[in-house]
């Protein structure tokens, strides 16, 4: 588990996903991508995982994922083969805010 703050930028010990956090909550929490934890980049060398079978669904580089709260939201700053979740819940990319309309 570490202290997310908004900037950290992260990369997946499963496969080749990074990201930057966008917001975050306060305290520690479990954040992984193909099931495993995610790691700060550019910090100290860590042991590869597999990707978990369950947990391949893929990042989209540009996409902002977020919690179902709507507390945590990280941006892809490059795609993988994982899946970003938190506590066990997956992520999902969140949507566009709509344009207003222009009549």
């Amino acid at each position: 588990m570490v202290v997310l703050k908004p900037g950290m930028r992260l990369k997946s010990l499963a496969c080749t996903t990074e990201v930057m956090v966008i917001q975050a909550p306060a305290g520690d929490l479990a954040v992984t991508c193909g099931g495993a934890p995610l790691a700060p980049l550019g910090g100290p060398p860590q042991a590869t995982t597999p990707l978990s079978p369950g947990s391949a669904g893929g990042t989209q580089i540009g996409k902002r994922y977020v919690n179902v709260a709507g507390d945590l939201e990280l941006l892809c700053t490059k795609p993988g083969r994982g899946t970003l979740a938190q506590d066990g819940a997956p992520l999902a990319i969140k949507s566009p805010k709509p344009l207003p309309s222009s009549d």
